[in-house]
């Protein structure tokens, strides 16, 4: 039966701004949700505040609707929007799942007539309250870890004396294991029975008994009306039980279930997804297996939404599967739809891998000073990366790569841990690094036997990581010339990079490289095909690996490719790798629709990235993408196999602009502002000489190597001082320091951190007024696109600042002072594209603080403010298709646009919540008022100064 007839017009909930536990994966189930009821010709009505995705662009739904989420913004979009007929709460997490839920309290859908598809709200309601849940799965035979449930700190303390510990507390209806927390010895209980019961919204928590070292699975599964259910992915987690799976490694297709208990699980949650009601679309379930011959399976959780692994399932597998759970909550069946990859066979079967992947996650502890950095219950990563090999430890080690932490891989770089007790320790407490400490326990002889039993980690992971180490130490008796064919071959195959080799063997990574072209050790690109190559894929999706040779009947030896390289001429773009404080999803929003310009100009577009929850590696976004690191290796191998006409690194941030050296040195062209251009942005003595030359004024500064220059330097530059160290991204390692010994002590931890750097050490301007513009230019003309006035004053990152599009306090003859700097210092730096600068005003007079030729994290937001595709203009003007002067621009916006940080300060409760040059925010909403009269307005004028932190 095809898609229901009655369905023109249906809401879409968004996520809202990115936080620690709600990422950018909601964007990508949200874009392909919004494409895939486009294709069916239904009207498309969003609601979502977050301005920095590729979802709220205008592109993307017939109606957008940049709002707080709220039930009052619901109504008003129902009382404008007469026709809609339903509403798909399912892609926007776990708070476009509350909404509805408030909304459906209310009677909201009820007043308007409006319908919920693709989730009924009791399967909503059994999953969250942990009780119905429990009696639920018991009624229907399956197993559940001893639990009950508390709504008063009285009723929680009598459950623990009956359970005693370890237990495990979770908070009903919270995202990102907000308020769970294992709790080993008595005189933790109440401080964390009273924050689950306090953080949940309807003050309830469950108590269980903790399963600690059981092995943890999900499986991804999608049903449609006809009760034909597939199971998309099987995952399981290397860490057990005990940490969030947002912050443990995960593994796809399952390592070490046996077959029957992997049956058995299909079954189980199968049963679990139609016991919790009647509706069609995806549905994460989590099982938890005890690590023994017994293999008991106990479940945990049942999320009836596209979930946090939906979006890894989908990269994993090529099955998008937002995508499908939009049709099939449409009314679509599985059988009538087309398998996205093949195009030849139904979208009823469920995917066979002939790869590896793994997932890792990425944590910025270092923003939060104080931070408890212990992983357990409540998630804590930022974003994560994947890497896809043909063997596990192929994949394990292009995920590290991918990480963008300054390894290379495990082991082989000279920076893993040496100390006994450092290593037992970090293996005990579980931390973001252990990923590579457990390498450094086998490296100084810790018995696998022990590592086990401390980390509870399945043996067959360890032994898998033993073998990598035994590899190391068997290349490392050799010399570059005397290194065998066949023991680099392994050595790549299992993943390490030419760095790692060369540091084996001790010698240069160019070497290494040299050697293996000779050898004819060349990497290959295999397809994501969903199906083992069973049948056809239709979709350009690569990943990279290394195979012997194959020799044929008549002598001659080759290796086969997947990778057909067209006679078009082609355009790379480099994304921005994993999520992170400082480097968000605005950066996708710019690739791909750098991608999307590269397109429109005739280029074929190849797109880089190993990020997997964005829309950037969705496959059909791009002509041709490479998921594989955004690491030099990866991509001048790709170069070379693809000779494009250049490479765009402005789009994705610090990762891709940190390659541009390397490209430029290696002649390959970079498209837009040259590397000696952004250099000079970088190089603060070029880019002082540049603004004295064009008579423009800058704080005074000065440039220090070492903890003595820096106090030198003091003595002429005068106190407040702003410490920071070159070619950073989110104000990293910034600091205002009041005096010498605060001064000594910050340079000798940063030199320590990031060694080598040079310290900027600037005359911090007390009291400025901070400013910021964008602006698009193609050497000869420039056009401003947005200037935007920060609320809070200057010291606090820009990115951790509300600001307001335009200014709302700056006089004219401020105003034209940041227009004819911005204009000459972006002529001056010979900018083509892109570029931000930002400014300090003091005494109306406007002072540089710095000068980024490149995308900027405040472009999307005004894009969305002002209603103007500017990064596609900008694209066209970098590969020269397009003069400034060539566009009609047309920025819309009546009142005021204001751009407001979200920050995730709950995932870490002790921690400082001041603000300072260093940026701490996860996300960003937008709100639009009409006048400085609005009380939201007043309201963030007021308390502009709380947060300052010197």
């Amino acid at each position: 039966m095809p898609k229901r007839k009655d369905l023109k017009s249906i809401l879409l909930i968004g996520s809202g701004p990115i936080v620690i536990g709600q990422a950018c994966e909601f964007d990508y189930a949200g874009s392909q949700s919004l494409r895939s009821l486009r294709e069916d010709g239904i009207e498309t009505i969003l609601i979502n505040s977050n301005p920095a995705t590729i979802m709220t662009d205008p592109s993307m739904a017939d109606h957008v609707y940049l709002k707080p989420l709220t039930t009052k913004s619901i109504v008003e979009i129902l009382k404008a929007h007469p026709q809609i007929d339903a509403v798909l709460p399912t892609m926007g997490g776990q708070t476009a799942l509350n909404l509805c839920i408030e909304a459906d309290k209310k009677g909201i859908w009820e007043d308007f007539g409006v319908e919920l598809i693709g989730v009924d709200i009791d399967a909503i309601n059994i999953t969250e309250d942990r009780e119905q849940f429990r009696e639920l799965m018991l009624k229907i035979g399956v197993g559940m870890a001893p639990q009950a449930t508390a709504t008063s700190f009285l009723k929680g303390k009598e459950i623990a004396q009956e359970f005693g510990f370890p237990l495990v507390i979770r908070a009903s209806y919270t995202l990102g294991g907000a308020g769970a927390s294992i709790v080993y010895k008595p005189e933790d209980f109440d401080e964390q029975l009273s924050y689950g019961l306090e953080i949940s919204p309807i003050h309830e928590v469950m108590i269980d008994k903790a399963l600690m070292g059981w092995k943890e699975y999900e499986l991804e599964l999608l049903r449609d009306k006809n009760d034909n259910v597939v199971i998309i992915c099987a995952i399981e987690n290397m860490d057990p039980m005990g940490i969030h799976t947002g912050d443990s490694i995960t593994v796809a297709p399952a390592m070490t279930l046996s077959d029957r208990t992997y049956q058995k699980m299909r079954d189980m949650a199968i049963h679990m997804m139609r016991s919790i009601g009647d509706f069609e679309g995806g549905c994460n379930v989590q099982f938890a297996v005890s690590p023994d011959e017994k293999e008991d399976i106990i479940a945990i959780e049942i999320n009836p939404r596209v979930s946090r692994s939906s979006a890894l399932a989908s990269k994993a597998t090529g099955y998008p599967i937002a995508k499908v759970a939009t049709k099939l909550a449409i009314g679509y069946t599985l059988d009538e739809l087309d398998n996205q990859i093949t195009k030849s066979t139904s979208a009823l079967f469920e995917p066979t891998l002939d790869y590896v992947i793994v997932k890792i996650p990425r944590w910025n502890f270092d923003k939060f000073e104080g931070s408890d950095r212990t992983l357990g219950l409540q998630m804590k990563s930022v974003g994560e990366v994947m890497g896809i090999g043909r063997s596990f430890q192929e994949a394990l080690h292009k995920a590290t790569q991918s990480l963008e932490i300054k390894r290379n891989g495990l082991g082989a770089d000279g920076k893993g841990y040496k100390n006994y007790d450092q290593i037992i320790s970090k293996l005990t407490i579980p931390s973001w690094d252990r990923v590579f400490v457990i390498y450094d326990a086998i490296q100084i002889g810790i018995p696998l036997s022990r590592i086990h039993e401390i980390t509870k980690i399945d043996m067959w992971f360890l032994k898998q990581y033993e073998e990598l180490y035994f590899l190391e130490k068997e290349i490392s008796k050799y010399t570059i010339a005397t290194l065998s064919k066949d023991l680099l071959l392994e050595a790549k195959q299992k993943g390490f990079a030419d760095r790692q080799i060369a540091h084996m063997v001790d010698s240069y990574e160019s070497e290494v490289y040299n050697k293996r072209t000779e050898l004819n050790i060349n990497r290959v690109y295999k397809l994501v095909d969903t199906c083992a190559a069973e049948f056809k894929a239709m979709t350009p999706y690569y990943y990279s690996t290394f195979e012997a040779e194959i020799e044929k009947p008549d002598g001659t030896r080759y290796v086969e490719n997947d990778s057909i390289v067209s006679d078009k001429k082609k355009i790379v773009v480099l994304g921005s790798g994993p999520n992170r404080i400082g480097q968000g999803i605005e950066f996708d929003y710019c690739c791909v629709h750098g991608v999307l310009a590269a397109a429109e100009c005739g280029y074929e577009t190849i797109m880089i990235n190993c990020n997997p929850e964005t829309v950037s590696t969705d496959f059909d976004t791009a002509d041709k993408l490479y998921f594989e690191p955004v690491f030099w290796e990866h991509i001048y191998d790709i170069i070379r196999h693809e000779k494009p006409e250049g490479v765009i690194v402005q789009l994705g941030g610090q990762t891709a602009l940190k390659l541009a050296e390397k490209l430029s040195k290696y002649g390959i062209k970079i498209i837009g502002t040259s590397f000696d251009a952004l250099d000079l942005a970088e190089d603060r003595g070029r880019f002082s000489e540049m603004l004295l030359e064009n008579d423009i004024p800058f704080p005074k500064y000065g440039i220090a190597e070492t903890a003595d220059e820096a106090s030198e330097l003091a003595d002429t530059l005068d106190f407040p001082l702003l410490v920071r160290p070159s070619y950073v991204l989110g104000g990293q390692g910034m600091k205002i320091v009041i005096n010498k010994e605060e001064l000594e002590e910050h340079v000798v931890n940063l030199l320590r951190k990031i060694p080598n750097n040079k310290l900027l050490l600037d005359h911090y301007l007390d009291g400025a007024i901070e400013a910021e513009a964008d602006a698009i230019c193609d050497g000869q003309d420039v056009y401003i696109i947005g200037i935007m006035e920060h609320i809070e004053p200057c010291g606090i990152h820009s990115g951790d600042s509300n600001s307001t599009l335009p200014p709302f306090n700056l006089g004219e003859l401020v105003m034209q002072q940041i227009k004819d700097h911005t204009k000459k210092i972006a002529l001056a730096l010979n900018t083509v594209g892109l570029i931000n600068i930002q400014f300090a005003i003091k005494d109306e007079v406007v002072y540089i603080i710095e000068a980024n030729p490149r995308a900027s994290r405040t472009v999307p937001f005004i894009a969305k403010a002002y209603k103007e595709p500017y990064v596609n203009y900008a694209t066209k003007v970098m590969l020269g298709e397009k003069k400034v002067k060539d566009f009609n621009f047309n920025p819309q916006l009546e009142g005021f646009a204001i751009k407001q940080p979200v920050f995730s300060f709950n995932k870490f409760p002790n921690v400082n919540k001041n603000l300072g040059p260093e940026m701490k925010s996860t996300g960003e909403s937008i709100l639009f008022i009409d006048s400085l009269k609005d009380d939201d307005f007043y309201n963030l004028y007021a308390r502009r100064k709380m947060y300052l932190s010197k």
